[in-house]
């Protein structure tokens, strides 16, 4: 069983940037592929990012493309989410995820979760 703990929400304005971390404690961090979901006010969660669980291959949503930044190190069992040039629509809870093995857009997929983080981008 993974245990996955978000950080690094906070409230910014339009155009910052924030880093978000996804530690992974129990488990073998680097047999998962770990995506990024996001949830806001009364919309359904959607796919954000995903990487593979080497590391090597990552998808992003359309909406993020070129914004947003997926990464991981291993060896400290943590996957991040950088997010620049940040828009008040990218407002939401961001959760990371974790599957075995092959990376996905899905996220029913996934088979652990963390509790989630909120990021607010002001106008």
């Amino acid at each position: 069983q993974v245990q996955l703990v978000e950080s690094g929400g906070g409230l910014v304005q339009a155009g910052d940037s924030l880093r978000l971390s996804c530690t992974a404690s129990k488990g073998t961090f680097r047999e998962y592929a770990m995506g990024w979901f996001r949830q806001a006010p009364g919309k359904e969660r959607e796919f954000v990012a995903t990487i593979s669980w080497r590391g090597s291959s990552t998808e992003y949503a359309d909406s993020v493309k070129g914004r947003f930044t997926i990464s991981r190190d291993n060896d400290k069992n943590t996957v991040y989410l950088q997010m620049n040039s940040l828009k008040p629509e990218d407002t939401a809870v961001y959760y990371c995820a974790a599957k075995l093995r092959l990376s996905s857009r899905t996220d029913y997929e996934y088979d652990y979760w963390g509790q989630g983080t909120q990021v607010t981008v002001s106008s």
